[in-house]
């Protein structure tokens, strides 16, 4: 899912790992596991019956400097092997979006994942000027560490 222009702060990158779109897609969208890869994210759990499905809801738990927290999240893009994008609070609040978008090639799968926020969180609107700041620069490094874990976790499964 591509960064709209009225988002207030962005970051991405991208990773090519040795394994197939629909193996890394099948990864990122068991919210369960997330942990194993990122360094915040610590898993998760569907609600009210969700899967993974446009419009599902999931409890996503991070962790940071001994602070945990969870957050709300509605699935906004589903597309086995293509795409998985998150809304942080879901689409009314259109907070905080996470998405992972994988494209084939030559040696397996280009991963992007974007991040970008359009509204403040309610953790973010109670947080100081200097707590936002920190907040939106450890993002590129963590997408950054998060990829490279991915990369390491789907090849060594292969």
């Amino acid at each position: 899912m591509q960064i709209p222009g009225d988002a207030i702060h962005t970051a991405e990158a991208s990773i090519d790992v040795s394994a197939s779109p629909e193996v890394l897609f099948d990864m990122v969208s068991d919210i369960v596991r997330m942990g194993e890869w990122s360094p915040e994210a610590t898993g998760g759990h569907w609600l009210d019956g969700g899967s993974g499905e446009v419009g599902d809801w999931f409890m996503g738990d991070n962790t940071v400097d001994g602070r945990d927290w969870s957050r709300a999240c509605q699935v906004a893009k589903a597309d086995r092997g293509q795409d998985f994008t998150f809304v942080i609070g879901g689409f009314e609040a259109n907070c905080t979006w996470w998405s992972y978008e994988f494209e084939p090639v030559d040696a397996g799968t280009r991963v992007t994942e974007r991040w970008w926020m359009v509204n403040l969180t309610p953790g973010m609107q109670g947080a100081s000027p200097e707590q936002r700041t920190q907040r939106v620069e450890s993002t590129q490094p963590n997408i950054d560490r998060t990829l490279a874990q991915l990369k390491e976790v789907a090849e060594r499964r292969a």
